[in-house]
């Protein structure tokens, strides 16, 4: 578990991690979680986010905030956030009157992972790609991308006015199609989906997908086959399964893929910080199965890209430390 401030007793500040299945909520003391704090909700045993905050402040006794800030798994905009996976829209006004908080600020879910880039020790880090590049100057621009329920991916600038990490809904773009393989999953994607995104291979429900349509083509399965949860697949996957280790491999090159893109489009000297359950999941994968080569995989770029360090973010909380240290920084705003 990350470092955490002890009890306080200022006026903490509350932050929440709204993903599509869980919400995480904590306190936080100026840009540090309060130690003991955080709490785990399950999101269809509430009707809203407010319900949750609410829950949670009658749980610790009425604590009373001075702000809150929430990262939710979906697009956001300064007045209101909207999460991809689950029917809930969540507005500053709602939060301030469930709260009772004088401030509410909403992040995208990648947006508060940039923003505790910072925060997380390096104990919770692990190389991916080690980068051959010199060591990055300081506040040079730093990349999340994540892959868990979903997928997305921000960049992370530092300005003279602190951390800047924009919005963006990145796995919302085209599915890359590399080669003919590619090419039949974003046809058969299509299909059903009527847009081969990103995120409909590269994320839990992607990943089963992927799966399936491995499956199909072996002929393993009919077309109308339930498609196999993602507990069975990870465990036949570390079992030696051949067509669990042919869906992995392409799973993983179309990830690698992405993340080079990704890459180029933002020149992340600071590092390429790959977080979420998912990409966690798949950690011990990623050079057996050939990450790097597909994340060089670029042509006449690829020789640049070497340049980049890419790490794993292994802390459960960092979306909690990213509102914590946002909310902090924009005190005086």
């Amino acid at each position: 578990m990350s470092p955490s401030a002890p009890s306080n007793p200022m006026t903490p500040n509350l932050v929440a991690d709204v993903g599509g299945t869980n919400t995480r909520v904590a306190l936080a003391d100026g840009a540090v979680l309060r130690g003991g704090s955080i709490r785990r909700f399950a999101n269809t045993e509430h009707p809203s986010l407010e319900a949750v905050l609410s829950t949670y402040l009658a749980q610790t006794g009425g604590t009373r905030v001075a702000g809150t800030c929430v990262a939710i798994a979906g697009p956001v905009s300064p007045s209101i956030g909207r999460l991809t996976n689950l029917d809930w829209a969540i507005t500053p006004g709602a939060l301030c009157e469930a709260t009772g908080a004088g401030r509410a600020l909403l992040l995208n879910d990648l947006q508060a992972q940039g923003h505790a880039l910072d925060q997380v020790p390096d104990s919770h880090r692990r190389s991916v790609l080690p980068g051959t590049g010199s060591a990055p100057a300081k506040g040079a621009t730093r990349l999340v991308i994540g892959l868990g329920t979903g997928f997305n991916a921000a960049p992370v600038y530092q300005g003279a006015a602190g951390v800047l990490v924009p919005a963006a809904e990145a796995g919302h773009t085209l599915m890359p199609q590399r080669d003919d393989r590619d090419v039949a999953l974003a046809r058969w994607l299509e299909a059903s989906l009527g847009f081969a995104s990103v995120e409909d291979v590269l994320s839990g429900r992607g990943w089963a997908r992927l799966y399936h349509w491995h499956a199909l083509v072996a002929g393993s399965v009919a077309e109308d086959a339930a498609q196999k949860p993602v507990g069975d697949i990870m465990a036949e996957l570390a079992a030696g399964d051949p067509l669990a280790e042919a869906a992995a491999r392409h799973f993983v090159s179309l990830f690698g893929r992405v993340a080079g893109a990704l890459t180029l489009n933002s020149l992340p000297y600071g590092g390429v910080g790959l977080i979420g359950g998912v990409a966690r999941a798949f950690a011990p994968y990623l050079d057996r199965f050939g990450f790097g080569a597909a994340f060089l995989d670029h042509g006449r770029f690829s020789t640049f890209l070497q340049d980049f360090p890419v790490f794993m973010v292994e802390d459960d909380y960092a979306a909690l430390m990213g509102c914590a240290a946002h909310l902090h920084s924009q005190k005086h705003t």
